[in-house]
């Protein structure tokens, strides 16, 4: 299953973007139904998330890295999770692009799903992912502005 979604972060840099997307704490608050977020080793996570839309219900623990860093334009995110609705195994690129606005947030995923997620079907997943990712684009952007103040 392949999600496209983009968000523009109005006033904000490039910069700070990157920067509050490169911050544990910043993800840790971030992420929906986040229950731990701890760093491994350098951008290695692991993370236990609660997820509860629609069919979609259950706790994942799972990994999250990221690789091809090129800073502050683009990383890719690899991400394992496992739980009791299944296996997911997603790989996004998320490519931070300065504009007049600000800067746009794209995030371009590949993903793969099985148990009950599967049996869910590509237009479900999709909606919750979309559901999920609009909630962590909103909620990094609250993360921006309190990163503005320090």
């Amino acid at each position: 299953m392949n999600i496209e979604s983009s968000y523009t972060f109005k006033g904000v840099s490039q910069e700070l973007l990157w920067k509050t997307l490169q911050d544990k704490e910043s993800l840790r608050r971030s992420l929906p139904g986040c229950k731990s977020f701890e760093e491994i080793a350098p951008h290695t996570y692991k993370s236990e998330l609660g997820i509860n839309i629609g069919p979609v219900k259950g706790v994942f623990t799972g990994d999250v890295r990221q690789v091809d860093i090129k800073e502050p334009e683009s990383y890719r995110l690899l991400v394992i999770g496992k739980g009791k609705p299944g296996e997911i195994d997603a790989k996004a690129d998320m490519v931070l692009e300065e504009t007049e606005a600000g800067t746009t947030l794209i995030c371009r995923a590949e993903v793969k799903v099985t148990g009950v997620l599967a049996a869910a079907g590509q237009r479900v997943m999709s909606g919750v992912a979309k559901v999920i990712l609009g909630q962590f684009f909103k909620d990094i952007e609250k993360e921006t502005k309190e990163m503005a103040k320090l």
